[in-house]
């Protein structure tokens, strides 16, 4: 048995991270590979940060795409073969005419969770515009789906199963860039990289709109390093790249903004 409760110390999500060490312990005990639901970001993190301390079981996250947020985490001993092909996912395809009534990923979600699943069962939507939006599922749900899904907004819909070669992905936008400063604080590296004003970082993160590592961070203080990913809502994220000490003892910082 895995040390539960001194696993869960500190950790944010616990009943989703609760879950996952009840599955490593399953995946030990039957050498089976075993498959979480499809975890955020913020949960993802903490997860990898649990397992990070353990030698006996492996862990390969999956959502269907290299750039997926929400990701389902194949667990299994060490000592067993792991690959994607073993984290169960399926594609749908939501078709409609969405020309006069635009619809926006709250609404696609909600129309998912109108038929009456759980968020922990759906992965990444992706939103087409006026012709509709493809969504990750686990494959248990597919045929439900299908049936199920008629209707987005006031616009019907058919939803069918399409194969993960089939998703319309974008390749997000970057931007690299670098900056030079006397700290790295939080609120002086993201107003650089976020190109707003000190001032206006310093709001955004006192009023809970920034992560660091998807960890809420309220402490514009907050020291940066290499390789922290800062998130803010509706804004994109920042990847904090290769730090340099100038002659005049200033910080030189490489950035990548994800638009």
């Amino acid at each position: 048995m895995l040390p539960r409760e001194d696993l869960l110390k500190g950790i944010e999500n616990r009943e989703a991270a609760a879950r996952v060490i009840d599955q490593a312990d399953q995946a030990i005990k039957t050498w089976e590979v075993v498959c979480t639901d499809f975890l955020s970001p913020p949960e993802l993190a903490e997860v990898h940060q649990i397992f990070g301390r353990l030698t006996d079981v492996q862990l390969l996250p999956w959502g269907g795409y290299p750039q997926a947020e929400r990701q389902r985490v194949a667990i299994a001993r060490t000592d067993l073969p792991l690959d994607v092909s073993q984290v169960a996912i399926a594609a749908l395809d939501i078709n409609g005419n969405f020309l006069f009534d635009t619809a926006s990923h709250r609404d696609f979600l909600g129309s998912l969770l109108g038929t009456g699943i759980v968020r922990e069962k759906v992965g990444d939507i992706i939103v087409l515009g006026e012709r509709g939006a493809q969504a990750i599922v686990v494959p248990e749900l597919v045929e439900f789906l299908s049936m199920s899904l008629v209707q987005v907004r006031s616009v019907p819909v058919k939803t069918r199963r399409v194969e993960l070669s089939e998703l319309k992905i974008r390749e997000p936008k970057k931007k690299e860039l670098t900056t030079v400063e006397a700290s790295l604080r939080l609120d002086a590296i993201a107003s650089a990289g976020f190109a707003m004003s000190r001032g206006k970082m310093v709001d955004l993160i006192s009023g809970g709109d920034v992560r660091v590592n998807w960890k809420d961070i309220t402490q514009p203080s907050h020291s940066l390093k290499t390789g922290d990913l800062v998130a803010i809502r509706g804004k994109g994220r920042l990847d904090v790249g290769e730090i340099a000490i100038t002659k005049k003892d200033r910080y030189r910082v490489q950035l990548t903004r994800y638009l």
